[in-house]
């Protein structure tokens, strides 16, 4: 079975496999953010979506999609306020109310969530393409998803594709040297790396798409 629209149960349960990956990728994440950062990416994230993972449980579904939504940014907000914290908090903010009132959410809905939640983050970071960010694979992920809407692809094609831009997203950011946080203090020396945020954005999408197509 494949699932073809989220509602508050499965958005639950896809907060409980984000919170198990980034479990299982903190010291990768620790690992790959120290190589030009300062190494609390995976720490952070590992944090950020326990919390917000055991937060959804204890609101339940009857609280709708929405406001799980709200209730997961800030809960990311007030648990790991370091930048990458703020910034997914951000995204969910800004997915809550980009899929306000809806009780499901088909193909056109999540590729509306992953434009809400990648143009979010690029207003709060301050961020545009290239400057090798987590945008830098959010922004094609939202785009893919767009394409996919238009051409009536299903819910579990829509995110194959996504996941697919979103790995090859990643390895783009190789090439592109790093503008902000502490990496940009290093410049040059970030060519060639895999970019950290990038990385937790792959993953992301990488998660939800395997969800989809298994739940």
């Amino acid at each position: 079975m494949s699932l073809q629209a989220f509602n508050a149960v499965d958005l639950i349960e896809q907060f409980k496999s984000w919170k198990e990956l980034f479990s299982e990728q903190r010291d990768f994440l620790i690992a790959l953010d120290g190589q030009v950062g300062d190494s609390d990416l995976g720490i952070t994230m590992s944090k950020a979506f326990a919390a917000a993972s055991e937060a959804l449980v204890a609101e339940g579904e009857g609280a709708g999609i929405s406001k799980l939504l709200r209730t997961a940014g800030a809960t990311m907000a007030r648990t790991a306020p370091s930048t990458m914290g703020t910034l997914t908090a951000t995204g969910f903010l800004r997915a809550s109310k980009a899929v306000d009132g809806k009780n499901k959410l088909d193909a056109n809905d999540i590729a509306l969530f992953w434009r809400a939640f990648s143009d979010g983050i690029a207003e709060r970071g301050k961020a545009k393409l290239g400057d090798k960010t987590i945008l830098d694979v959010l922004d094609p992920v939202a785009a893919s998803l767009e394409e996919s809407v238009n051409a009536g692809k299903t819910l579990p094609a829509a995110m194959h594709a996504a996941e697919e831009a979103a790995n090859a997203a990643l390895q783009q950011t190789k090439s592109m040297v790093a503008q902000h946080g502490k990496a940009a203090a290093f410049q040059q020396k970030t060519l060639g790396l895999q970019d950290a945020g990038g990385t937790v954005g792959h993953l992301l999408i990488r998660s939800m798409a395997d969800f989809v197509a298994h739940r």
